[in-house]
């Protein structure tokens, strides 16, 4: 498996987020939409302008994915939520809220599968108990528990050449894999586990070379594994605390957070909670699924 050469890593929208994660690119505007989970904001990056939109999300938003019939599916404080952005600013509709009863969960990462549902985890907001699960919207409205038992939910990675998707609890610092058709879950099984030294494992995609990138909280680093685990290079991240990428063409998109550092780790790294592209020397982008 040939390493990939990095042409440069630069910040290019130093937003301050609180919690940046969710970067999702949107092919009908090429664009790139992304989120401050705790800041409650979602921001719309033009490669063309090199502008960046922020728009008030009035409520938590934790993760987005593209919508068949326009705008976008999400996962927010309420639940699942239709969402559409635009100048006017961003307009709701609640969809179902399968974590009604646990008022100290929320919703954490997610994306749509490929086969057109939408897969988002839970997370206790307190990070005191592994009271999470991973859920499943379908098409049709009905949602699915696939799997339970995490403490910080974070993924999931679809791996369409092998029928798989990839599963973390950063808390646990674990990545699992189990094999799935996108509408159902086989039992998973552990398929890397880091140790202290490593930063926490949070979130992740895999490139069209079938090889999994994961953003590592703590360890100021993105990572790129083999298909079969081998660990193949890391990409140093000018912020101590990554969050998640999007794979376009021949860039990585990287999200981070400011959330916790000291005085002194945010003089260290002044751009925490920013935007940064990894320029790559091939394309290794994916297209989005779609929800519907």
């Amino acid at each position: 498996m040939k390493n990939v050469d990095i042409k440069e890593v630069v910040c290019i929208a130093d937003v301050g987020a609180v919690l940046g994660e969710g970067p999702l690119w949107d092919p009908r505007e090429a664009a790139l939409y992304w989120l401050d989970i705790k800041g409650e904001k979602i921001f719309r990056f033009d490669p063309l302008t090199n502008e960046t939109a922020t728009f008030e999300s009035t409520g938590m938003v934790s993760a987005l994915g593209l919508h068949r019939e326009g705008g976008f599916v999400a996962a927010s404080r309420e639940g699942f939520v239709r969402l559409a952005i635009d100048e006017d600013g961003i307009r709701r509709e609640a969809l179902t809220d399968p974590e009604a009863d646990k008022p100290g969960n929320r919703f954490n990462d997610g994306k749509a599968d490929p086969a057109g549902g939408f897969w988002a985890g839970t997370m206790d907001d307190a990070e005191a108990e592994a009271s999470g699960a991973w859920w499943r919207l379908a098409p049709d409205g009905s949602v699915l528990k696939l799997l339970d038992g995490f403490m910080v939910t974070n993924g999931p990675a679809f791996d369409p050449d092998h029928d798989r998707v990839f599963l973390t609890d950063s808390a646990k610092r674990t990545v699992h894999v189990a094999e799935t058709d996108g509408t159902a879950l086989a039992a998973p099984a552990v398929f890397l586990q880091f140790g202290e030294g490593d930063g926490y494992p949070d979130g992740m995609e895999v490139d069209a070379e079938g090889c999994l990138w994961i953003a590592f909280w703590d360890g100021a680093c993105l990572r790129r594994f083999s298909p079969e685990g081998r660990l193949l290079q890391t990409v140093d991240i000018p912020t101590q605390r990554p969050t998640s990428m999007a794979i376009v063409e021949d860039a990585l998109y990287v999200t981070s957070a400011s959330i916790g550092l000291d005085e002194a780790a945010r003089k260290a790294a002044p751009l925490s909670g920013g935007l940064f592209r990894v320029g790559l020397d091939r394309a290794l982008g994916r297209p989005s699924s779609r929800f519907g």
